[in-house]
């Protein structure tokens, strides 16, 4: 089974899905042009600007719903393991991702706001909705769907619980039992809560463990803040390949530092719409923005922190193509959470291991949060002509066992099924944005014309721009007129 799996995984995650990130990210900054330079002020104002309603979380809400899924192990484990197998340049490379792929958030976070539809007093949205709304392609949304609430709600869960058990573990010594039982209690306290419990819980704990952790970073690299320079030109020369010891490198530091900017910021993979579509908001391009911003935050803060950490205190190792020892910092650890773990513990002794697992823990648990939120929207979808209250509950006894296995069971088998389904979203969903981006790009040019006027907080009318089956826009804009 485990054979199979990894030989599907290797064509699901070929270089083509890698790239075609990259190319489409480029060709969205180009059509955009560059909005994520452009309006970087916007998006900040944008991320404070609104409330909740009684259907829909705020704008800050959304971006924390959104990057508690995008801001997981990834982070620190992911970063590592690119340095270790692409070199030092694979984190310039990782920014050139995030660079673009705010272009691709834009996009496919507006699409999910033009399409998305108010069910059982909700918002939902997402690819699934604005496949089958804007696209009439209703086969291939339930396709995205399934793939999408099977990875997201079963599979995935379990291998994020799984870093959480091991990290307290090591530094801590609590038996992943006693991990997993506390894991539940506190899922099924929050899940069981629906979405608005949800957005409370991550707008407080999202915050709060990003700042955190790029303090701490902060202060490794202020206790060594000589080499910073030096750092920063070593990643830079590695990227191209001038670095003497990196030079023969540099295809390996482009595939490492793509593969792991786009697995991070998730970028084109239809994860971010769902939370994107949740927001009230007065423009679907406003949150368009605030999600675009949430791809900086993601890989340009987050995993930079890690970044610096381990390059400037030399904690790491770089494994050529072949396999042979290019750069040997800390003998005998392996590529990942340990790097990392090894900086930390260079600088502040003792403190290390046991930060980096508190990190891991709040990194793990709120991506299990927007893996509930994500499979949830998807199941609304589904079953969005029946009563769906039992399989509601269903879904989050399945996630809840799901996050208890993954505690005490390692889930190798879980990681490739469920890397499986994220590769298939993310085929599935770059097609669809590619094919229906113009309604996100009317958006833009009609927010960007009314902002022009001095309108300091656009409105969106679907019928203006030529946009169908946006109902749920077309009865707010005849309401505000109104014509309701």
């Amino acid at each position: 089974m485990q054979v199979a799996v990894d030989w599907i995984n290797g064509w699901v995650w070929s270089p083509a899905l890698v790239y075609l990130c990259l190319a489409v990210g480029l060709y969205f900054s180009v059509r955009t042009r560059f909005l994520q330079v452009r309006h970087v002020g916007e998006m900040v104002r944008q991320m404070f600007s609104g409330k909740s309603s009684s259907a829909g979380v705020s704008s800050f809400q959304a971006l924390t719903i959104a990057l508690s899924g995008r801001v997981g192990t990834g982070n620190i484990a992911g970063v590592a393991t690119a340095i270790g197998f692409g070199g030092p340049g694979a984190i310039f490379w990782m920014w050139m991702v995030a660079f673009l792929g705010a272009a691709t958030a834009y996009i496919e976070s507006t699409l999910g706001q033009i399409y998305k539809t108010e069910h059982h007093g909700l918002y939902r949205g997402g690819p699934a909705y604005f496949i089958e709304k804007g696209l009439g392609w209703r086969a291939y949304a339930i396709v995205f769907a399934v793939a999408t609430l099977i990875a997201c709600g079963v599979l995935l869960p379990g291998v994020q619980t799984n870093s959480i058990a091991a990290g307290m573990q090591n530094a801590f010594g609590i038996a992943p039992a006693v991990t997993g039982t506390l894991i539940v209690i506190l899922l099924g306290l929050i899940i069981f809560g629906g979405v608005r419990r949800i957005a409370q819980v991550t707008q407080i704990v999202v915050p709060f463990m990003a700042l955190g952790y790029i303090l701490a970073a902060a202060v490794v690299v202020l206790l060594n803040i000589e080499k910073l320079p030096g750092v920063i030109s070593l990643i830079v020369s590695s990227a191209f390949g001038v670095e003497a010891g990196f030079g023969a490198m540099i295809g390996l530091a482009i595939q490492w530092g793509v593969k792991r900017g786009v697995y991070s910021n998730e970028a084109g993979q239809g994860t971010g719409p769902h939370a994107a579509a949740a927001a009230e908001v007065s423009h679907p391009a406003a949150q368009g923005l605030v999600q675009a911003f949430s791809i900086y935050v993601d890989t340009l803060f987050v995993c930079t922190a890690t970044a610096f950490m381990i390059l400037i205190t030399g904690t790491y190792n770089v494994t050529g193509a072949d396999g042979t020892q290019v750069f040997t910092g800390l003998a005998n650890i392996a590529a990942g959470t340990g790097f990392t773990q090894a900086a930390m513990e260079s600088v502040l002794p003792g403190f290390g291991a046991v930060f980096v697992a508190i990190a891991l823990f709040f990194f793990a648990f709120t991506t299990v949060l927007a893996y509930y939120y994500i499979a949830e929207t998807n199941l609304a979808y589904l079953t969005r002509n029946i009563r769906s209250d039992a399989l509601m509950f269903v879904l989050r006894i399945a996630l809840i066992g799901s996050a208890l296995y993954g505690c005490v069971r390692t889930s190798d088998l879980a990681w490739g099924l469920g890397d499986i389904g994220v590769g298939i979203m993310a085929w599935l969903n770059i097609v669809a944005i590619l094919v229906l981006q113009k309604p996100a790009m009317l958006a833009l040019k009609d927010y960007e014309a009314q902002q022009a006027k001095g309108r300091i907080q656009p409105v969106f009318d679907p019928r203006a721009l030529g946009i169908e089956n946006a109902d749920l826009w077309v009865k707010r804009a005849d309401k505000r007129d109104g014509r309701a």
